[in-house]
């Protein structure tokens, strides 16, 4: 078992708090947390986003995996985990920065549109690869692709998910999600990240039995 399936078996539920500002996060985070999220992403779009990986690095620390979204930069791999985060995840598919991620230690999860992509963000170390946006790659397509790409490989589709739409992906061969605007957008009320966290987790939970 892989570091990152490790997270992945505890819930392969991926937060994604685009918008997240510092003074919020932890109490977000919070929430996503007593629901079951254990993967935390703060893409670096958000207002202060190192700060606010900082504060959950700080809080959570071995208890829940957390890391940048949105990294599109070698340069920003080390501020990031300067901040305290483990794992990068990118819009893209750039050898660069997955390389500059694993050879810090940490978790890298390339986007990926195409088979080139992802063999080529395999073969520079990728931990696992982001299927995005997903609303392009139908779940038919994401099974046409795992027929040949290696069997241990986790694909999360990220982009519009949404607990009705997880099923038939994960049918399809998804190792996990990532959830963006489904889950939680800027302004949203803390009761209603809440609920929407535990409407993901039960719904996971009813598809994987």
């Amino acid at each position: 078992m892989t570091a990152l399936d490790a997270w992945l078996v505890q819930c392969p539920l991926v937060a994604i708090l685009r918008g997240v500002r510092p003074d919020e996060v932890i109490d977000v985070a919070e929430a996503l947390f007593e629901a079951g999220f254990r993967i935390i992403e703060v893409p670096l779009n958000s207002p202060e986003p190192y700060a606010s990986i900082a504060l959950l690095s700080g809080r959570f620390g071995g208890r829940a995996l957390v890391g940048a979204g949105t990294v599109t930069h070698v340069e920003q791999v080390e501020r990031v985990q300067d901040a305290g985060g483990s794992v990068i995840v990118m819009p893209h598919a750039d050898g660069a920065v997955v390389r500059e991620a694993k050879s810090r230690g940490m978790l890298a999860l390339p986007g990926f549109s195409t088979p080139t992509e992802a063999f080529a963000m395999l073969a520079a170390g990728a931990d696992g690869l982001k299927l995005f946006p997903a609303e392009a790659h139908p779940p038919a397509v994401l099974k046409a692709m795992r027929a040949v790409l290696p069997k241990a490989t986790a694909v999360l589709p990220v982009g519009s998910i949404t607990p009705d739409n997880m099923e038939p992906y994960w049918h399809a061969g998804a190792g996990g999600f990532g959830l963006g605007s489904a889950l939680y957008r800027p302004g949203a009320r803390l009761d209603d990240v809440a609920g929407a966290a535990r409407q993901f987790i039960t719904r996971w939970r009813s598809i994987t039995g």
